[in-house]
């Protein structure tokens, strides 16, 4: 019998990547596509077709795994909470079921980050993986021995969405937020969120990349804009920290290749943390940005395949 192989897929908003892993881990077949933005329809027949061009190119079915924006709803079916708005409100897996025609399995896509640097990643050994994204959004994920943690309202790690820890009076209400709400960590902690405040602090619209830039050649007012946004990661990592006390805090996204944050965020986070110390390891993600792809090709064990 051959060893099983693993097939993830990674649906973003603007690419959807492919991979197919052997038993080992080791990469058998990759590709990448756009997203057909705002059809359901095509993104269906776009991963089928993604699916049956990785099996071929990797000569043999695979078990598939599909790590997606916001979560598959227990109590409808649905999907909800995807900021790729034209999944919301259908019933994603059932129908890419009948598109591939065999059962898949799917789930959040910062928990398939969690899953990925777990099983073989920056995270590897570990039982609590906690996996943070830090992009043009903001989100996290949760690993237990491997394996996602979803929660019962598939939920879990929706950490971008609650409002920041102890606000100071300069951050109440905070930034409107898409959801509806203000002032949630997303809209404080993501890259987009480093550079609206600093356009609020100083009148430049710049760039996350650029506010770092200039924070590394020593302008004061990036400099500040920086520390500001360490102060206030180090509060909404602090707040999970005292929850959970995860193994390792993985950090994955663009902001993750930031050496800055990685050096910066253990003393920012170490004041609020409820205990004597403060040890977590929290480390950059190894697979960088196929960590999604990979820990979707790993939501299936070896027995289940």
């Amino acid at each position: 019998m051959s060893p099983p192989l693993r097939l993830g897929i990674d649906l973003g908003g603007t690419k959807i990547a492919g991979i197919v892993l052997d038993a080992s881990g080791a990469t058998r077949a990759e590709a990448r596509i756009a997203t057909p933005r705002d059809d359901y329809a095509g993104t269906l027949n776009a991963i089928a077709g993604l699916v049956s061009r990785l099996e071929a190119d990797a000569g043999g079915t695979a078990s598939v795994g599909i790590g997606m924006p916001g979560a598959i709803s227990p109590r409808t079916g649905l999907v909800k909470n995807a900021n790729s708005v034209w999944l919301n409100g259908r019933p994603f897996d059932a129908d890419l079921e009948q598109a591939i025609g065999r059962k898949v399995r799917v789930e959040n896509d910062a928990n398939c980050l969690a899953v990925s640097e777990a099983v073989d990643g920056a995270g590897a050994g570990s039982s609590l993986v906690w996996a943070i994204i830090l992009g043009t959004g903001a989100g996290s994920g949760i690993a237990i021995d491997g394996r996602a943690l979803p929660g019962r309202q598939r939920i879990a790690g929706e950490w971008g969405h609650n409002p920041l820890p102890s606000p100071r009076a300069d951050e109440r209400p905070g930034p409107a937020c898409y959801c509806g709400r203000h002032g949630c960590i997303e809209t404080w902690v993501s890259g987009t969120g480093l550079a609206a405040d600093h356009a609020r602090r100083t009148g430049q619209a710049l760039r996350a990349e650029a506010v770092i830039e200039a924070m590394r050649a020593g302008d004061p007012a990036a400099g500040g804009t920086f520390a500001a946004y360490l102060d206030r990661l180090g509060r909404a990592v602090a707040h999970v920290v005292n929850l959970l006390d995860p193994d390792v805090i993985v950090i994955g996204g663009g902001l993750s290749r930031v050496p800055e944050i990685l050096s910066g965020l253990p003393g920012a986070t170490a004041p609020h943390v409820f205990s004597d110390g403060f040890d977590t390891p929290i480390r950059e993600s190894l697979h960088g940005d196929a960590s999604g792809v990979r820990g979707a090709a790993w939501l299936w064990a070896d027995q289940e395949i």
